[in-house]
């Protein structure tokens, strides 16, 4: 995850080794948001993934009929090889379900099925905040490669301080990404809560359970940027503003 990024910078240079670096306190914060909201989805999806919702509608079934409600017939949907990395993908129109939610009858399928539907929706009606993070992806798929090369070059090359704060502010472009994608993520599961009660894909009961169930998910994506923040100001700490630590 993005927040381990923080791992390894501090060894070695200046005076301070992990022990006595006080940055490393933003890591091990950034470590327990990540774990403790990886925790809260883990336990709740496996938990509303074993109650089997009243319907008896699998997670594809689910999506095709908020896709075919809503209009949007040319919405693909495929099951793929294995469980996770559900998403919709906007550039061949697709919802991608895992193995499990695709095919299970599940509160948890219905649920993630129904957030993706809404990402297909949000793309359909132009919502802003989605349009931006798509212009955002090819940029920041490269500055999220050359951002942490960028600063350990320029720490080797004598601390150059260009080379280093290049790399910072191409991390800070990551965590821009992250900051856009909260409300897109948001939006989202607020479209799912609406579709799977306006569908009646859910009855009362079951919906209270799908709601904690993206409520946790979408809380992994704050925590994600929380870390993301968090890196990105130790780094700063460390190696931004002619603060670098540097050797005697």
């Amino acid at each position: 995850m993005v927040y381990l990024y923080g791992y390894g910078y501090g060894y070695g240079y200046g005076y301070y080794g992990m022990f006595y670096d006080p940055t490393y306190l933003l890591v091990i914060l950034g470590l327990i948001l990540g774990l403790g909201a990886s925790a809260l989805v883990n336990g709740r999806m496996s938990k509303y993934s074993r109650v089997r919702n009243m319907s008896g509608l699998t997670g594809a079934d689910a999506a095709r009929r908020i896709l075919n409600n809503e209009g949007l017939y040319n919405v693909q949907i495929e099951c793929l090889s294995k469980d996770g990395g559900d998403h919709y993908d906007p550039r061949t129109n697709t919802v991608r379900l895992s193995y499990n939610n695709y095919n299970g009858a599940s509160v948890t399928a219905v649920s993630v099925a129904a957030h993706e539907c809404g990402h297909a929706i949000q793309h359909a009606k132009g919502y802003t905040p989605i349009s931006i993070r798509s212009a955002l992806v090819p940029v920041v798929n490269i500055s999220n490669k050359l951002s942490i090369p960028l600063i350990v070059l320029g720490v080797i090359l004598s601390f150059n301080q260009t080379l280093i704060m290049i790399g910072i502010w191409a991390f800070a472009l990551t965590v821009l990404f992250q900051l856009v994608t909260l409300p897109v993520e948001f939006n989202a599961s607020r479209r799912a809560l609406e579709k799977v009660e306006q569908y009646g894909l859910l009855t009362g009961e079951e919906r209270a359970g799908g709601k904690k169930v993206l409520t946790a998910a979408a809380l992994t994506y704050v925590a994600a940027t929380a870390s993301s923040i968090l890196t990105l100001l130790r780094l700063y700490l460390l190696y931004g503003g002619g603060n670098s630590r540097r050797r005697d």
